[in-house]
């Protein structure tokens, strides 16, 4: 029985599985707010080529 409560105890004050949770949290959040800037910043270039593009399109056209 004492072998028992020892692991319990041990159990419930070892702190690696909410470590891991943690850094799985933080990990997410990295990645969606690097997907975010990534995708914004592509409709960003986006824009600004298709803006050159036509500019450039209207000049050498006329």
């Amino acid at each position: 029985m004492h072998a028992f409560a020892s692991k319990v105890c041990r159990f419930l004050t070892n702190e690696d599985g909410p470590t891991a949770v943690e850094y799985a949290v933080m990990l997410a959040l990295i990645l969606v707010a690097c997907i975010t800037i990534v995708t914004t910043l592509g409709q960003s270039a986006k824009t600004t080529f298709t803006t050159v593009n036509s500019s450039l399109g209207a000049s050498s056209g006329s």
